[in-house]
């Protein structure tokens, strides 16, 4: 017998093997003897109390012996199947190549940048010396934007499809269990390419393609149908699906679809700075103390705000984490953030945004390149303010609220450097308001917030894709294309590693086999 129960843990105990049995004979009212096991099913930090403790539901095996989870992928060859073009290797594109072989169809993966590791080169002139490598860089190569920028795996996502199957595979990769278990899963940067190799190697062991260096520079189409795609050397490969999930950033895919007539549209995205403070600003805030317990792990925060009929709100918090400097052509600034599986970095930090809608900007009804330009426009205005080279321009909260350029700036993880600048010269002013008006009112909410010790570093713009690629709701086709398959994050059906995975699978799932 089973049976699933809520206790609260101290965080020095919740390794403590014992003591949660003796909860659960306590709470039960059992004899000791008759529990057998646990497994902890779910697990948070709740701190809205003086005393932080994590809660757990615990299933307890009560005269049984509890049987150990196994993770195992039941795969088959594929090298015959029927092919199936997969644009982009992120997490749209993996989990579509992982399904396909599931059903029996075989991926072609064709990714522009390079193998994970092979990234990591490209990544290290990004950020020691400035060097933008236009098909390699934090954005375009294997994993896609996902696997150098942290691997946060919390969604709210879950009536898109499967989450557990998501992160079922990725334990079955070589991520902990513990993803299945946390409130808000995380797998690090440094352990997240290790993941995705595995992946890669999954789908070439059963007879699925995988592609680097290749970019995509036009998609066949004949009488409405698809018929495959012609890369940049000028090989063809033929095929009757094409899944499309190249990510936020390859913005010459809405280009070649601009080329064929075929239907895009802007799409609503979020714009604003990236906000570091000191580590140990948040963890007192959060845990109400001056030094954090070993036991806790790095504090994390949630925070939104309406300043005049616009939501302020943070995303993509990275606790411990880094500052990074995610361009992708050679005069644009834009910054995101990771964190390492241990978030052991002194620095927090989080995009903090406003979402910039269609009446913001001028015709973007009619021209569906309109907030896609916009978001260029403010980029390379970052550029020009910070000085090249890919310094960000930054400046001191407080500094920034009250309207003063930073006399100097805090130490910060983002390593091609910052320059103190009047962020309203970057911001639009509609943004640099709100932004103006939240930050006090945050500061509010969480003590210690509202401090000149925070920096903020502009500009966080690729929170999603400005311009969306329309699909069916019954057969996620596009509308004008047979077996064209718009996916993922850039295509504007995602937000995020967990989405954009379940929305690669069900592209695949939409494949008909008949």
């Amino acid at each position: 017998m089973q049976k699933e129960i809520e206790i609260a843990i101290l965080p020095e105990r919740i390794e403590d093997e014992q003591h949660i049995i003796q909860q659960g004979i306590k709470a039960l009212r059992l004899n000791p003897q008759q529990v057998k096991g646990y497994k902890i099913r779910k697990r948070s930090i709740d701190a809205r109390g003086k005393q932080v403790v994590y809660r757990a539901r615990v299933i307890y095996y009560i005269d049984e012996i509890p049987v150990p989870d196994i993770y195992e992928n039941n795969f088959r060859s594929v090298k015959d199947g029927k092919a199936v073009i997969i644009i982009g290797a992120g997490p749209a594109g993996i989990f579509a190549a992982i399904r396909c072989i599931e059903r029996g169809l075989k991926p072609i993966v064709i990714e522009r940048g390079k193998r994970v590791q092979d990234r990591r080169r490209d990544l290290a002139k990004l950020n020691r010396g400035g060097i933008v490598n236009p098909e390699s860089n934090y954005c375009f190569g294997e994993g896609g934007a996902g696997t150098y920028s942290d691997g946060k795996l919390y969604t709210r996502s879950n009536k898109r499809g499967d989450v557990d199957k998501v992160l079922k595979l990725f334990v079955s990769h070589g991520a902990t269990t513990d993803i299945l278990v946390n409130a808000r899963p995380h797998i690090g940067t440094n352990k997240l390419p290790h993941i995705i190799e595995a992946m890669r190697e999954s789908v070439l062991a059963f007879g699925g393609e995988f592609h680097f260096d290749q970019r995509v520079d036009d998609i066949l189409e004949s009488f409405g149908q698809v018929r495959g795609v012609k890369l940049a050397n000028g090989e063809e490969i033929k095929a009757d699906h094409v899944i499309v999930a190249t990510g936020h950033s390859a913005r010459d895919i809405f280009e070649l679809f601009h080329r064929h007539n075929w239907l895009i549209e802007a799409k609503a995205f979020a714009l604003g700075v990236r906000i570091e403070h000191p580590q140990a600003i948040i963890d007192q805030a959060q845990y109400h103390c001056q030094v954090r317990s070993e036991h806790l792990p790095p504090a994390y925060y949630s925070l939104v705000e309406q300043v005049n009929d616009r939501g302020v709100f943070s995303f993509c918090m990275c606790p411990g984490g880094v500052i990074a400097p995610c361009a992708t052509d050679l005069d644009e600034i834009v910054v995101n953030g990771w964190s390492p599986s241990k978030r052991n970095n002194p620095h927090a930090n989080s995009g903090t945004v406003i979402q910039i809608n269609l009446e913001d900007v001028p015709n973007a009804l009619k021209d569906p390149f309109a907030l896609l330009n916009f978001q260029k426009e403010i980029e390379r205005k970052a550029f020009a303010v910070g000085g090249g080279n890919l310094v960000a321009p930054a400046q001191r909260m407080v500094d920034f609220v009250e309207g003063r350029i930073s006399m100097d700036l805090p130490e910060n993880s983002y390593k091609p450097g910052t320059s103190s600048a009047d962020l309203n010269e970057v911001l639009p002013t509609f943004v640099h308001e709100a932004l103006r008006g939240a930050l006090p009112i945050f500061g509010k909410k969480m003590k210690g917030y509202y401090t000149n010790e925070a920096i903020l570093v502009g500009v966080e713009s690729r929170t999603s894709s400005p311009i969306r690629i329309p699909r069916n709701k019954e057969d996620l086709q596009h509308p004008q294309v047979k077996g064209l398959y718009p996916c993922g994050e850039g295509a504007g059906y995602a937000g995020g590693i967990i989405s954009a995975a379940i929305d690669g699978i069900n592209c695949v799932d939409a494949i008909d086999l008949t």
